[in-house]
């Protein structure tokens, strides 16, 4: 895992718990076959890097559905 990209992530998606969410499920849905939003740097690059690499350029984003959280006491 890179470090830098690792950082750059954080500081689009500042939730540890979420981004962490974030990335295991687009790792999953890469390694299931889905095409990357970013164009690879190379043929073996870590899947987890390029999904840092989504979250860091604004590609991928998380929702989440306050009026959910109200109803559950978490908000």
């Amino acid at each position: 895992m890179n470090v830098a990209l690792l950082e750059q992530a954080k500081a689009k998606v500042p939730s540890i718990p979420v981004l962490v969410n974030m990335a295991s499920m687009r790792v999953k849905q890469l390694n299931e076959g889905m095409r990357p939003l970013v164009k690879p740097n190379s043929v073996d690059e870590d899947v987890l890097d390029i999904v840092l690499r989504e979250i860091a350029e604004g590609k991928l984003m998380a929702e989440v559905d306050f009026d959910a959280l109200a109803r559950k006491g978490m908000y």
